[in-house]
């Protein structure tokens, strides 16, 4: 009996270090060792496609950032600045590509950063749920926030080129569509003129008694103050296929609707019936976009009209 109660002593307590160690390891990974690409030279935004990278944080040179850009020809200081965030295939270049042609056409500043992450198949609070937390459940502080990296982005290419526009206009497709309604619902301060939100895969729906990322249960917000900001909710008519890109199906999500299109007419419904219920000033829009998918091309066509009004 004796000996059986060392033995397994021994394995607790080796099977604790282990964790520990793990745990220690994954720690000192993903917040104490510097990540990310080379930080460029502050050089002026090019015309045409180009790209820079720039530390995330102001108070911290922990971690970098690749941002793409594409600026038309004949951009000039205070046209208008657009925001792209990808999806979860983290592919801001693909996505800066969808949209040269809108720039070019309607002569807007697109800039595209790429929240890189090796492990973003097994982790998604680091983008599309705005790191408000760690991958271990603490709350991060704000200045670490993906929201207030993309604010961190605006102020460094307003510095660097000598811009003195004072918004910008946001748009994101699936996960990056995640990423912009929790902006305007958890950072209604941005300075965001339009936003809207793509197809996106699941929402946090204003609910108190729901926890985050599903609800805003001890989450700060001011959900008054984010009525008041300009949010579009894009839909694609067709974005009825659950297999269709990642689709988050744990119990709290699938309460959300049976797929992206009925989850983003129910979060903007929950949204509207609170702000009835206090009678609140409301800026946001829902529309269904006829014959598109899951498709952020298409939506990017789509999205456009809303950034010329």
């Amino acid at each position: 009996m004796n000996k059986t109660f060392r033995i397994l002593k021994k394995v607790i307590l080796y099977t604790f270090s282990i964790i520990v160690i793990l745990l220690i390891a994954g720690y000192i990974y993903l917040y104490q060792l510097p990540k990310g690409p080379e930080i460029s030279e502050n050089v002026l935004i090019k015309e045409g496609k180009d790209s820079f990278v720039m530390y995330a944080y102001k108070q911290s040179e922990r971690k970098s950032i690749k941002v793409w850009t594409f600026k038309p020809e004949n951009w000039k200081n205070e046209d208008r600045i657009v925001f792209v965030m990808h999806g979860g295939g983290r592919n801001a270049d693909d996505y800066l590509n969808a949209w040269v042609e809108l720039a070019n056409k309607n002569n807007l500043l697109i800039i595209a950063p790429e929240f890189e992450n090796k492990f973003s198949k097994y982790t998604t609070n680091d983008y599309q749920e705005g790191n408000l937390y760690s991958f271990f459940g603490a709350k991060n502080p704000k200045s670490e926030w993906a929201y207030t990296v993309v604010e961190n982005i605006f102020d460094h290419i307003k510095s660097v080129n000598n811009i003195t526009n004072r918004q910008y206009d946001i748009f994101g497709h699936s996960a990056g569509g995640q990423f912009v309604h929790r902006m305007v619902m958890f950072m209604p301060e941005s300075r965001i003129g339009t936003a809207i939100a793509a197809n996106s895969g699941f929402y946090s729906l204003p609910n108190e008694n729901l926890v985050f990322p599903y609800g805003i249960k001890n989450i700060e917000t001011d959900l008054q103050k984010s009525y008041k900001k300009r949010l579009i909710v894009l839909l694609g008519e067709l974005d009825n296929d659950p297999s269709l890109g990642t689709f988050r199906t744990t119990d709290l999500a699938m309460e959300q609707g049976a797929h992206r299109l009925e989850r983003g007419t129910n979060f903007y419904s929950f949204n509207k019936d609170l702000k009835n219920r206090n009678n609140w000033t409301f800026n946001w829009k829902i529309d269904t976009i006829k014959n598109v998918g899951h498709d952020y091309k298409k939506m990017s066509e789509s999205a456009i009209k809303y950034l010329n009004n």
